[in-house]
């Protein structure tokens, strides 16, 4: 892995120097951990004119390789601070300046003004630049280790899934579901959930981002579950939905069957060359003909990785394409209020069609069943 993240590194080098800057501070913590290997808490990322250096408060762990903090890359050289209390920022500018460089590129959109004004102060003659998303972008593309690491959470995910929907569920509360759920992961092997589990039973089935309740699961009711598990740090996303205890009824099976509709035609749509936007109109517009345009989601999927909501975004106004070897969600669903609804998400990679075409990771059932 050691030539994997020297390799990454790289390219990230190439970019600032394409930009005019000959070191970089990088400071996200997913970035750090994409470059470096491991991202211990406040630590950042030099890539300085002389060497490499990840700046860390404290000493980092040795925790196993599957650990979800991960392992640091052994070829990148750890300097700690010499006072408690300090700043690794400030800290690796004035490493900057001491190498000679003249200017330093940064992630304006993570450092806080403070300690933008901070590294400023010890290195006032240091230009510094805006770094954008530079590493978001090189992020978007994953490598094969990364997708297996995606591929494994995604059965962990669909194994606990697997194992609540054999269970009894009518009378348990969302909460104790979203928790056992949580836990299953766990006993599964995961670091632990990718976000926090949504359980949503009856009218709260299909609302986006439902916080789990002490509402107790009824016959006939929508049941909706959205989970994800994180791998080595790589994290996945899967949701279903179901109807408890009895046959669905008609409104039921008309609703599922248009949001599964939507769902495949995006999923359908996962093809390297086509536009962010193409893929959520594909999705959306099944919905839209329908007649629920009003109170769709704002997308209809996003990129997964070290982060659970990553670029890509599939959303209307969405600029670029798709590449190959991008993990990304399709998450359509839609919600009558008072009533309930219908969520159906699975994680896929983008994988052109000699190959043959979207990889689905998620693989627990999508068909409408009766628990």
């Amino acid at each position: 892995m050691a030539q994997v993240y020297a390799a990454r590194r790289d390219r990230l080098r190439e970019r600032c120097t394409a930009g005019g800057s000959a070191t970089a501070l990088v400071s996200r913590p997913a970035n750090v951990r994409y470059l470096a290997g491991a991202a211990p808490e406040g630590a950042v990322l030099l890539l300085g004119k002389g060497e490499d250096l990840l700046v860390c408060a404290d000493s980092p762990a040795q925790p196993g390789p599957q650990s979800e903090q991960g392992r640091p890359d052994e070829a990148l050289r750890v300097q700690l601070l010499p006072t408690v209390g300090g700043d690794p920022a400030v800290a690796a500018a004035d490493v900057a300046t001491a190498q000679g460089a003249e200017s330093l590129a940064v992630e304006e959109h993570h450092l806080t003004v403070a300690r933008h004004r901070a590294i400023r102060s010890v290195a006032p003659r240091l230009r510094l630049a805006d770094l954008g998303g530079a590493v978001e972008q090189l992020r978007v593309v994953k490598d094969e280790e990364e997708i297996s690491c995606l591929r494994i959470g995604a059965e962990i995910a669909d194994q606990a899934l697997s194992e609540l929907l054999e269970s009894i569920l009518v009378g348990r509360t969302e909460r104790h579901l979203a928790l056992e759920l949580e836990r299953r992961l766990v006993d599964h092997g995961a670091d632990g959930p990718a976000f926090e589990t949504s359980v949503a039973t009856g009218p709260n089935a299909g609302r986006r981002g439902h916080r789990p309740t002490d509402r107790r699961v009824e016959e006939g009711d929508f049941l909706s579950v959205c989970l994800g598990a994180t791998y080595r740090g790589y994290r996945c996303e899967i949701g279903r939905t179901f109807v408890i205890g009895t046959s669905p009824t008609d409104w039921q099976i008309e609703l599922y069957d248009l949001v599964f509709a939507a769902q495949r035609a995006g999923r359908e749509a996962l093809l390297p060359g086509v536009a962010y936007r193409d893929v959520d109109r594909a999705a959306r517009q099944v919905l839209d003909s329908a007649g629920y345009a009003d109170g769709l989601p704002p997308l209809t999927g996003h990129g997964v990785g070290l982060e659970i909501d990553e670029d890509p975004q599939l959303a209307p106004a969405a600029m670029g394409k798709l590449d190959a070897c991008v993990p990304v969600t399709v998450e359509p669903g839609v919600h009558l209020p008072g009533r309930g609804g219908v969520r159906i998400d699975d994680t896929l990679v983008v994988r052109p069609e000699a190959d043959g075409g979207p990889e689905l990771l998620t693989i627990t059932t999508k068909e409408l069943l009766a628990l």
